[in-house]
């Protein structure tokens, strides 16, 4: 059984083989009066179970940090107030007799998208490519309200000691020092600098999706404006992404509410983590060990596939082994939907602990 938690209304749902299998619904949150709250999840769950079409096993889900995830406490989320310090995870469990899991929101997506999505959809591509090279690590990474992340290595979800691994909502904004990089990878930042690009209130500036089309030519108002607004912010977000791929070396998956748009801002995130730095010599050098490609881009998958791979004989032997010297990563957009991979993410961390 598992739950799309936000801070107006509760989703309940069941999945089997990564498919729901009960019709989906929602009850209000009533985020501000816990018991209250808690008797909707536990009535939730109570007609999940009824209309499954088999016992469930587990209760697997994402909630809004901050959170001791591993011992299922939630600890005060800013959507979900009344929640202050509640052994969720505990209370289900002794409700409901059955092991549950609770986990943030872009970590689950991020390992939806590796069990099921993005990771096994490019390994698949470089099987059908004749590549050796085979990827195990993945960032996730949602653009939207916010700007989340998830790590898995080598199949496992990393949450860290203190459930917050991935955060990169928290490294630098590389144009503005002093604040943190949300503000410039965000929905609220694309209409920022459109706002100020086209001399109007923020207010006044169109939704996201508006700004796309505005973008790409196909609404009236500022495409120049428009297209600075998500080049901007993939300048941003991609050189918080290059920030964790110099820490973990994985390809990169990207979701979340803005990653339709993803014509005008990959590029961006793209150039950034193919950027250099400056040694005081004036010579410049990769700010990245692996070359970054565009896998949305026809001709930088192509490459990407192609690799480098060549026949190498084994000293004092006369056997050869193939090698791919092209040290690379690549980014592109998730293949299941945010939503869906979260849910999978769920589903499939649930098995990983049954």
């Amino acid at each position: 059984m598992t739950l799309d938690a936000g801070g107006t209304n509760f989703v309940f749902s069941a999945m089997q083989a990564n498919q729901p299998v009960v019709e989906s619904f929602s009850l209000p949150s009533c985020a501000d009066d816990l018991e209250r709250s808690l008797n909707t999840l536990v009535e939730g769950f109570r007609r999940v179970q009824a209309a499954a079409p088999a016992p469930p096993v587990a209760i697997s889900f994402a909630f809004p940090a901050p959170a001791d995830y591993f011992n299922g406490i939630i600890v005060g989320p800013r959507n979900l107030p009344a929640y202050k310090n509640v052994a969720l995870g505990p209370m289900l469990e002794d409700t409901f007799s059955l092991p549950t899991f609770i986990n943030n929101d872009g970590d689950l997506f991020a390992y939806g998208e590796a069990t099921s999505g993005f990771l096994p959809y490019v390994n698949g591509l470089l099987e059908q490519a004749g590549s050796p090279k085979r990827f195990r690590n993945l960032l996730g990474v949602t653009l939207g309200t916010g700007f989340g992340g998830g790590i898995v290595r080598d199949g496992q979800l990393f949450t860290g000691d203190n459930s917050v691994a991935g955060e990169v909502w928290l490294l630098r904004h590389k144009l503005e020092r002093d604040i943190n990089a949300e503000e410039g990878a965000a929905i609220r930042a694309v209409r920022r600098v459109y706002a100020e690009r086209s001399g109007i209130a923020f207010a006044d500036a169109p939704e996201p999706k508006v700004i796309y089309e505005i973008a790409e030519g196909k609404a009236a108002g500022n495409q120049a404006a428009a297209q600075a607004a998500f080049r901007r912010m993939g300048e941003v977000a991609g050189d918080a992404i290059s920030e964790a791929i110099t820490l973990m070396d994985a390809l990169v998956v990207v979701g979340g509410g803005i990653a339709g748009a993803h014509r005008q801002f990959l590029p961006a995130i793209v150039d950034e983590m193919n950027g250099t730095y400056a040694a005081p010599s004036g010579e410049r050098f990769r700010r990245l060990i692996p070359r970054a490609f565009n896998l949305e881009d026809e001709g930088q998958r192509a490459e990407f596939l192609r690799g480098e791979t060549r026949e190498l004989t084994v000293p004092h032997s006369t056997r050869t082994v193939r090698f791919d010297g092209l040290q690379r990563t690549g980014v592109g957009i998730s293949r299941l939907g945010t939503s869906q991979a979260t849910a999978i993410g769920a589903y499939s961390f649930a098995l990983s602990r049954l």
